[in-house]
């Protein structure tokens, strides 16, 4: 049922936004329980929530930790699933009921990649039409398309298995984060699926992020996500990648000496996974 599922939305800095999302948010059938991180705003956010919202859970915290943050909502709820939200996204009327009905009936499910329409004339996510051509073999005991990658904005969670193993990882920051969660899911053992018929909206506001940003933490990421996990071989080909971008590009630069800064961190968190995991990963590489 809708009332097995809670709301996370981690923010910063928009209040406004946010303060539209709850409204969407507190009017779904059956109230679902949202919790709200936020990432160490200084704008008026923590007071508008307080004031306006009264009934969320609000973990305000000192300082920035990114996705790191998602993990401490999940933390203030109790619910057996856990959909995300972003400051400026929503879900579905029924689209906790029909996930409760697909967790329930799928139990190897911990992962449901919803179906994300973007703007105001409701487009198709370009990722999320990738996802529903996945190349990957279609596992008979998952409810679509078999995926190793989401959008967080349109992710629903089976709370037990996402914390079985560590959530996302705080020092990715926001930008390219799901990949690592959605690896360590699947090398645990557990299925993800894209299941179209679950539908989020997402109505990405103008201004106030930095493309250039956004970009290095993307290219950074991607390349400790592959030193964690992939094999070395994979791992190398990256690196050889970015560093030939790297020669031209500022932002490829400092995204890789960012990485390298991490170096000593990855070394003692690699955990390569295992063979048949890394042959699906070639196939979407």
């Amino acid at each position: 049922m809708a009332s097995d599922v809670g709301i996370v939305i981690c923010t910063r800095n928009r209040c406004a936004g946010l303060l539209a999302t709850l409204d969407l948010l507190r009017a779904l059938p059956g109230r679902p329980p949202i919790a709200v991180v936020d990432n160490g705003s200084t704008d008026r956010t923590v007071d508008a929530v307080r004031s306006d919202h009264p009934d969320v859970a609000l973990i305000a915290l000192d300082r920035n930790l990114g996705t790191g943050a998602r993990n401490l909502g999940v933390d203030a709820l109790d619910t057996p699933l856990v959909a995300f939200a972003d400051d400026d996204s929503a879900w579905a009327d029924d689209a906790f009921d029909r996930a409760f009905d697909l967790f329930d009936r799928h139990p190897r499910l911990a992962l449901l990649a919803a179906c994300v329409l973007t703007g105001r004339d409701l487009r198709l996510d370009p990722v999320c039409r990738a996802m529903a051509g996945s190349p990957l073999p279609r596992a008979p005991d998952l409810p679509g398309p078999s995926v190793l990658g989401f959008l967080a904005c349109g992710a629903i969670v089976r709370r037990s298995a996402f914390v079985a193993v560590g959530g996302f990882e705080t020092r990715f920051g926001i930008g390219g984060e799901e990949q690592l969660l959605a690896i360590d899911l699947a090398a645990a053992g557990w299925g993800l699926a894209y299941v179209p018929e679950v539908i989020a909206y997402h109505w990405p506001m103008p201004g106030g992020r930095d493309p250039a940003l956004r970009r290095r933490v993307q290219a950074r990421n991607q390349l400790w996500t592959s030193w964690l996990r992939r094999r070395p071989a994979t791992a190398l080909a990256t690196t050889r990648r970015l560093l030939s971008e790297a020669a031209r590009d500022t932002v490829s630069r400092d995204a890789l000496v960012e990485a390298m800064r991490g170096l000593p961190w990855v070394l003692r968190q690699r955990r390569a996974v295992p063979r048949a995991l890394e042959r699906q990963l070639e196939m979407l590489d």
